[in-house]
């Protein structure tokens, strides 16, 4: 197992009462303390059980040498992603959605993030026919989710991939990347009047903006979802949150480099 963390620091403007204290005592532009700790289930191909603060999710990589029928015969793989949560990930207990007979819509648009997140960066011709499929098993749930689960799919996938490459799976590419870029993802917020990086839950519940930026290792947008959930926000205040998820995915790239170093 390898595992990497930053932790938290600590901001002079916040303890001089320039801006709002938040309720985690960090500054604006603090993540939460991250880790990413690498071979952790056995039998996956590629795993990585990630924390950002008390939000824990288990990511598995599958490698599986079967395709969706709409995509067989067209000579390139397939990523696919699903996502759950176990019914103590919160503070009550949430029905499996096993057992209520469907997933809900919110279950559904995550999982359809992660695998749309990670297909952005990988090379799916050389994959040949095969498909990967990325488990996130949210064990413990503050906020931030599908964040979380996107930063740790990225390490289960490169390891998933590694696992291949040492068995000369892949068509020949000369010294093309299978894996082209890093992808990682993070949530930012308008709380108070002020934008902030990587919202726990006490901060999610209250925002005034939630958005949660999908962005590749060379900075590149992959995808942004940001929703008013009280005032609408300005211009100015996206590219605020913007800013500060680049730099909070700088450092989460980083992670990703040292984890899998």
């Amino acid at each position: 197992m390898h595992m990497v963390m930053v932790c938290a620091e600590t901001n002079k403007d916040i303890l001089e009462g320039l801006i709002p204290m938040r309720p985690s005592r960090r500054q604006v532009d603090e993540l939460r303390a991250v880790s990413l700790e690498r071979g952790v289930v056995k039998y996956a191909e590629g795993s990585c059980f990630v924390k950002f603060g008390d939000t824990h999710v288990l990511v598995t990589a599958s490698l599986e040498e079967r395709l969706p029928p709409w995509l067989k015969g067209q000579g390139r793989g397939w990523v696919t992603a699903e996502y759950g949560m176990l019914p103590r990930a919160t503070s009550e207990r949430t029905r499996r959605e096993a057992a209520a007979g469907k997933q809900g819509g919110r279950t559904v648009e995550i999982q359809r993030l992660i695998g749309r997140s990670l297909r952005s960066v990988i090379d799916l011709q050389a994959l040949g026919e095969r498909q990967i499929t990325i488990d996130c098993d949210v064990i413990q749930a503050d906020g931030g989710t599908r964040t979380a689960s996107i930063t740790g799919a990225w390490v289960a996938l490169s390891d998933c991939l590694t696992w291949m490459k040492a068995r000369d799976m892949f068509k020949a590419q000369g010294n093309a990347q299978v894996l082209r870029d890093h992808i990682a993802a993070v949530s930012c917020g308008v709380c108070k009047g002020t934008a902030v990086l990587d919202l726990d839950y006490a901060e999610d519940s209250q925002a005034d903006t939630d958005a949660n930026f999908v962005l590749t290792g060379s900075g590149n947008i992959v995808e942004i979802q940001a929703t008013a959930e009280k005032d609408p926000f300005s211009e100015e205040q996206l590219l605020a949150l913007l800013a500060l998820a680049r730099k909070g995915i700088g450092k989460l790239v980083d992670l990703q480099k040292l984890a899998v170093a």
